[in-house]
Parts: C-alpha cells; sequence; structure tokens
C-alpha cells in the first residue's frame, strides 16, 4: 500500500470531517531528506472535532500518534494544516 493511502487510513481513527493528503515530494526532489521513493515529504490538511479543544501541540501529537512510527520512520518531512 502507498504511503498517502496508508495515511489516509491512520488519520481515519480522528473521524475527520475534511482530510486531504498531499505528496510533496517531488518539490523536495535532491534536497536533504529526498531518499528517491518519491514519498518522503507530505503535508495533510485535516478538520476533526477531536481536535478542536486541543492545544497546538496536543493536535499534533495526536496525528502523530494516529500515523504511528511505521509511518512517520518512513517519511521525512510532514506539515501539518489544522482547520
Amino acid at each position: 500500500m502507498a504511503i498517502q493511502a496508508e495515511i489516509y487510513e491512520a488519520l481515519a481513527t480522528l473521524s475527520p470531517s475534511e482530510v486531504t493528503v498531499i505528496n510533496e515530494s517531488a518539490q523536495h526532489a535532491g534536497h536533504a531528506g529526498d531518499d528517491g521513493s518519491g514519498e518522503s515529504h507530505w503535508r495533510i490538511v485535516i478538520k476533526a472535532a477531536q481536535l478542536e479543544n486541543m492545544s497546538r501541540i496536543a493536535r499534533h501529537r495526536a496525528i502523530h500518534a494516529a500515523l504511528g512510527p511505521d509511518i512517520i520512520n518512513r517519511i521525512h518531512a510532514l506539515a501539518i494544516d489544522i482547520r
């Protein structure tokens, strides 16, 4: 399964009302962290009721926890946009 599909599946545990996973790896080709896989740099745009009453740090921690170490350890960069 491609990492993008895995990210969508993992974020479903947060019951988002909106979620978009964007592969930004091509924008970083040749830069540090580019492993040549085309799946190293990601942006998540998410809106979920579970995240609303959390601090910014708690929201990011919740997203990282939902993704889990298997996904987190296979990507170089993750940008998170919480709506």
